[in-house]
């Protein structure tokens, strides 16, 4: 399942494990995207803490861990490529796996349904 964040992260479960990006909607306000700095695998994140910093032609913006948890691996591609956060945000372009800290927390987020309502709002 998928779950998304106001400040434009999605998360996908698979079991204990996460994959965590930006969505299309934050890759169209960042332009793009020039360098990605992501976490060291083992770091323990918290939710709504700093986890991963993307940098635009535009500007350097944060982009915050959805709920706590453990990064296991970030994704080599963006090192060498990370265009692939404009080109495919929501598949290759993800940013880091991490394990769940506290399951319970997916709850406080939404799903793709109540994102794009919010982000029609916008």
């Amino acid at each position: 399942m998928r779950y998304f964040t106001k400040e434009h992260e999605w998360i996908e479960v698979d079991g204990d494990t996460a994959t965590v990006g930006i969505t299309d909607y934050a890759q169209g306000q960042l332009g793009d995207v020039v360098f990605v700095d992501l976490p060291e695998p083992g770091r323990e994140l918290t939710a709504g803490g700093e986890a991963a910093v993307v940098e635009s032609v535009k500007a350097a913006s944060d982009v915050y861990a959805p709920i706590d948890g453990r990064v296991t691996e970030g994704n080599p591609a963006l090192e060498s490529e990370p265009g692939l956060v404009n080109s495919a945000p929501e598949a290759e372009g993800w940013f880091f796996r991490m394990t769940l800290g506290n399951p319970a927390q997916l709850e406080g987020l939404m799903d793709a349904a109540a994102y794009q309502a919010f982000v029609a709002t916008l």
